[in-house]
């Protein structure tokens, strides 16, 4: 404590700025960036993908463009939220009684998405030695020797993490469930990106900073932080086996990415899905706009040069990602100046929405964004000069 009271402003400063240098501090920030960009991107890859397939059987693009695509509507956006808080409620209060249920459904729900994940890599490995025709699992299904591949993989990984318990497994896992959910789940206007942005927002707030007044806890952090029975040592000791299935770990659940520090052993940061998954929803929804926006140009006005305005010229998926990094700092700051849990989305939606609706404005697109930004507008083949 003494040395503490001799520390100069300079050097307490110095210390602040080394802390947020911290490579799990450096870590959350450069990997929650990765897999909103790759989860965007891999989300307008298998639209352009459906395009192509339906200009091939001569019919317009559908609005859902595939059937394993789920679109967010109005409704669902407004009571996300809510569903949300039961949830986590539920998982607060009857968490002893229901871990292996959690345990259970949370291995099933990663395996699928980290085998989405894994899904490129398989389909390159094999593509020489495949011809891409689906086999059939009765009623499981179709699917091609990549995808068997690539659940086998991720079914391996599970079984592994359910085994050993180790961090960097869950991180694998978690991050295979942004990825699928951001390349999944669309939002399909500004109006339904706001509404859900905004109450995920409220949500965050009241379960981290208000539910310790009502639960005597921090319901948010409690939930996140809170270890479940594994399923093989219940089971072994159900069983009286011994060895390594009755002595396998507690499994922390992969609703969070966590980064330890190489610099300090105790030290850890830790972030959560909902804190990735949520931002990259608007930014895959803007980077789907900015690329329905050039076809429409090219389309439509070939040959024109580009604007030479800067606004014109910065895309919208640009400025949501640097807003998702500046709202990222200042929550990564404003926990280092707490000294407490903050809500991450408190300041990633301003970050990253206000911009956007600010861009949009200054652009003309916010009437558009706001309700029907992806019409097709057909134009007349003979355009009046």
């Amino acid at each position: 404590m003494a040395a503490e009271e001799q520390l100069t402003p300079e050097a307490s400063a110095t210390i602040s700025a080394f802390s947020l240098m911290d490579s799990s501090r450096l870590s959350t920030f450069v990997i929650s960036i990765l897999l909103i960009v790759y989860g965007s991107f891999r989300s307008l890859n298998l639209e352009q993908e459906h395009q192509e397939k339906e200009k091939e059987k001569d019919s317009y693009p559908s609005a859902d463009n595939e059937g394993q695509v789920q679109t967010i509507d109005s409704c669902q956006a407004a009571f996300l939220p809510i569903g949300a808080s039961i949830s986590l409620l539920v998982m607060f209060l009857f968490f002893d009684s229901l871990q292996m249920v959690f345990a259970i459904c949370t291995a099933v729900l990663a395996t699928v998405a980290f085998a989405f994940l894994l899904l490129p890599m398989s389909q390159y490995v094999i593509k020489p030695c495949s011809s891409g025709q689906k086999i059939s699992f009765g009623v499981c299904g179709r699917f091609t020797a990549a995808e068997i591949l690539s659940f086998c993989l991720s079914f391996f990984i599970v079984c592994i993490w359910v085994l050993t318990g180790h961090w960097l497994l869950m991180d694998a896992l978690g991050m295979g469930l942004c990825v699928a959910f951001i390349a999944l789940v669309r939002l399909p206007s500004l109006k339904v990106s706001t509404l859900l942005l905004v109450g995920l927002l409220i949500y965050d707030v009241f379960w981290v900073f208000f539910s310790s007044y009502i639960f005597s806890a921090n319901v948010m952090v409690k939930v996140a932080t809170r270890p479940a029975e594994n399923p093989v040592g219940v089971l072994a000791k159900k069983l009286h086996l011994n060895g390594l299935m009755r002595d396998a770990p507690k499994l922390s659940l992969p609703g969070k990415l966590v980064f330890p520090s190489m610099q300090n052993s105790s030290h850890f940061s830790m972030l959560g899905l909902g804190d990735i998954v949520m931002p990259g929803l608007l930014l895959c929804f803007v980077l789907r706009y900015d690329a329905y926006k050039r076809s429409q140009v090219t389309s439509i006005e070939a040959g024109v040069p580009p604007p030479s305005n800067y606004v014109q010229k910065l895309t919208y998926f640009h400025c949501s990602l640097v807003g998702y990094f500046l709202g990222l700092l200042t929550a990564t700051v404003s926990s280092e100046v707490f000294k407490a849990a903050q809500p991450a989305l408190l300041y990633l939606v301003p970050f990253t929405l206000l911009p956007l609706l600010t861009m949009a404005y200054l652009k003309g697109d916010l009437r558009r964004m706001w309700h029907e930004p992806f019409i097709v507008q057909i134009q007349p083949k003979n355009l009046d000069v």
